[in-house]
């Protein structure tokens, strides 16, 4: 099965889930939401510039007779009515739509009415690639910009909830660096050592952590043999933590643009699974998006 009939396979009807958008009035959001909406799996109540909204929705004939529709054009108003009806528990889920990442994580981290928790919030992205065994994990390409090792140690626990709406248990996390080899030059590696001892210590579970460990003894088994790397997870990763914000986002689009992998992004952390992908990425990955967001409220 690819991606999207993985994540499908795995929802439960017995209810329906209800989406906040906000900023809605995106043509890549409308055509996921409406496909979302007519496959039964949400509800949507879409805020943002109506009139837009309906024009999008007509062009793609998406109906919106039971889609609620609040009229907020101003987008910092639309994140905040978004994140209230999440906060209000009036909607499960809340997915941006045209607007800035920071306008919506500012009404999202409100001390009032956001979202905010007392953990790290991190960005997580599901991958499948065309010929590649299985789909895996990767945080944090998006939001942390240069994590310290508490704050890896929470982007490694807010991957578990993702890794348990797939059906995968005790994923293995390999923390991605240059070499294999602990290097007191290269801060990764050390942050790798540390963590993959905080595993062992009990201070983080839910999983099995290895580092410091490279890509390729990470995801290709016959690639950690002929290192001669000996542990029986190398080359098995189903998380990859990446050192940084820069090669979190430049591992994203290689596989995206290069090996035409198709993706699910979230972010992790909040009181609530939140829909944020990438301002070029598709429908359907805006709509795989939404499934997975789904199953961790439904977990």
């Amino acid at each position: 099965m690819n991606l999207q009939e993985t994540l499908q396979a795995r929802i439960l009807f017995h209810k329906k889930t209800v989406l906040a958008v906000a900023a809605a009035a995106d043509e890549e959001v409308i055509l996921a939401v409406s496909k979302a909406v007519n496959l039964g799996y949400v509800s949507a109540i879409l805020v943002g510039d109506e009139q837009l909204i309906r024009e999008l929705s007509k062009a793609h004939h998406f109906d919106l007779k039971s889609t609620q529709i609040i009229h907020e054009p101003d987008k910092v108003m639309a994140c905040e009515v978004a994140v209230k009806l999440v906060s209000s528990h009036q909607a499960d889920l809340l997915m941006k739509g045209l607007v800035d990442t920071s306008i919506l994580l500012k009404a999202v981290l409100n001390k009032e009415w956001g979202l905010r928790t007392d953990h790290l919030l991190s960005h997580v992205t599901v991958f499948s690639i065309p010929g590649y065994e299985k789909a895996f994990l990767m945080s944090d390409g998006a939001m942390n910009i240069a994590p310290n090792v508490q704050d890896k140690k929470q982007i490694i626990e807010n991957c578990i909830p993702v890794t348990k709406a797939l059906g995968i248990i005790n994923p293995k996390v390999a923390v991605i660096c240059a070499v294999e080899k602990v290097n007191p030059k290269m801060q990764a590696t050390l942050d790798a050592d540390e963590l993959s001892q905080l595993q062992k210590a009990g201070e983080i579970l839910g999983c099995e952590v290895d580092g410091p460990i490279a890509f390729d003894g990470a995801i290709s088994v016959e690639a950690a043999h002929h290192k001669g790397m000996t542990s029986p997870n190398a080359g098995k990763a189903d998380i990859l933590l990446m050192p940084n914000i820069e090669s979190g986002n430049i591992l994203y689009k290689t596989i995206t643009y290069f090996a035409k992998g198709t993706v699910a992004c979230v972010i992790s952390g909040a009181a609530a699974p939140i829909v944020l992908t990438s301002r070029s990425d598709s429908d359907e990955a805006k709509f795989n998006s939404i499934l997975l967001a789904i199953l961790m409220a439904q977990s």
